[in-house]
């Protein structure tokens, strides 16, 4: 695995993701990755799409990459997913990562907390954020895929 090509992700959780999102964190701050925490700051209950969204809405930016974590991932990929420039991914290992953003170029991972533990976030994180898009055929795709979003 190379080292991590991305040196400013924006990342936010809803309650049931804010545990993980913390020790993420700590990760980031070990391997010198710049992050900015968006949210929550707590495990007081609160609605994924407001926290998707202010992600979201810097990736649709070109501000940096993101990061989302809910129970699921489901709710954070899909309220991700509504803007442009968007490609929100739920990945629950390696494999998904590493196709994700070669075939995909997703700019936005999301991760279940409930569905996965610390050390399989890790490693997701790390080939996530360390592979490259391969672009060619692949990048065909991603502009249909941009064309058909209003």
């Amino acid at each position: 695995m190379t080292q991590l090509i991305i040196k400013k992700i924006y990342l936010a959780s809803d309650h049931a993701g804010f545990d993980l999102k913390e020790k993420i964190k700590k990760f980031f701050k070990k391997i010198k990755i710049k992050n900015f925490d968006l949210g929550c700051f707590n495990k007081n209950s609160v609605d994924y799409p407001d926290y998707a969204k202010k992600v979201a809405y810097r990736v649709n930016k070109n501000l940096g990459m993101g990061l989302v974590i809910c129970g699921s991932g489901i709710g954070m990929s899909i309220s991700a997913n509504r803007f442009k420039k968007v490609r929100a991914a739920l990945c629950n290992n390696v494999e998904m990562a590493i196709l994700a953003r070669k075939h995909n170029n997703a700019n936005i991972l999301c991760l279940g907390a409930r569905l996965i533990n610390f050390d399989t976030s890790k490693k997701i994180v790390k080939f996530f954020f360390s592979t490259q898009f391969e672009g060619g055929r692949h990048l065909t795709r991603i502009k249909k895929m941009d064309k058909n979003v209003k």
